[in-house]
Order: C-alpha cells, then structure tokens, then sequence
C-alpha cells in the first residue's frame, strides 16, 4: 500500500500517482515522451534500456521491468531481456556506443560529478555525438527522478516479469501521453 491515500490504490507504480496528481502527471509524462520516443539518433529501444537499466541500479522494481518490458517490445525480444539488462546485457547484441552510453548513464546514477572526460571521450570513440550524450545523462538524471517518486511514495509493483508484458507494448507503440 502506498504512503499516502491514492483514489485508486489498484493502479500499480508510476500510474497510480499520475492518476492522483493529473496536473504534475502531464508534464512527467511529456518528459518521459520526448526522452523516450522522441526524435533521436538512439532508437527508442535503446533509450528504453538506458532507462530501465537505471531503474535497475537504483532497486525501482517497477520502473526496470516496466522500461525493460518497453524495451523488449520495441526490439522484438522476448522477455527475457528484463533479467538481461539486470545482468549487464550479455545475451543481447548491442553496440559498443551503446555500452560506453550505459556506463555514463551509470555514472549519472552514481552521482553527476562522476560522469568523466575519460567517459565521454570513450563513448565519443564509439561513435556518440554531443545530442545522444547529452540525452542519456538526461534519461539518467530523469530516472532517478522517476525512481525516487514512485519508491519514495511507496508505491505496489508487480512481481513476475510476465506481468509486464502488456504494459511495455502499450509503452511502446501507445506512448506516455496516454495513460
């Protein structure tokens, strides 16, 4: 049960307090839009494994399985890529930008001040430009926002994977501004 009283208290992680705050609900939603499916030079999929891999660092069960489930939908996986990206990807074939991408994302996590020249040039030697950095640190930074929100209200998740799968497809080819 969640930390405050939410009218529909069935409504698992994020949706649950988008329903209670509909006027700080657009906004969010229009980030995670824009971040998440917007124009980009990273596929949709890609950003969606920044996200749900963060999710993951930070111990945000529902945000990992539900952007991991995204993910998935998006790249045509099955759903196994969930326990995949909390392993590091190493069944998934993803580039070597992509990787460098992750480990700025991770640093993000940790901390902004962790993020590196060292790390940035890595990834530019990848491949990266100046807009596909500048938006995974934004992902990052947004994530933990996310995470904090829906863990730091107390909200439910569901368990198995499985539970997911709907959800991510929605995520996927629906969008953020329709919940």
């Amino acid at each position: 049960m969640a930390h405050i009283k939410l009218p529909n208290e069935e409504l698992p992680g994020i949706i649950g307090l988008l329903n209670y705050r509909p006027e700080t609900a657009k906004p969010l939603l229009d980030l995670a839009e824009t971040l998440l499916r917007g124009p980009s030079s990273l596929s949709s999929g890609e950003r969606e494994i920044i996200a749900a891999s963060v999710s993951y660092w930070n111990e945000c069960h529902f945000c990992h399985t539900s952007h991991a489930a995204a993910a998935a939908a998006h790249l045509k996986s099955d759903i196994s890529l969930i326990d995949d990206i909390k392993a590091g990807l190493p069944k998934t074939p993803v580039s070597d930008k992509l990787r460098e991408l992750l480990h700025i994302a991770h640093q993000v996590q940790r901390g902004g001040k962790n993020v590196t020249d060292e790390d940035i040039a890595a990834a530019k030697d990848q491949g990266a430009t100046d807009n596909e950095i500048h938006d995974t640190v934004l992902i990052a930074a947004s994530f933990c926002m996310f995470n904090r929100y829906v863990d730091g209200l107390g909200t439910w998740a569901p368990g198995p994977n499985e539970a997911y799968t709907e959800m991510g497809e929605r995520m996927a080819h629906v969008g953020y501004g329709k919940f």
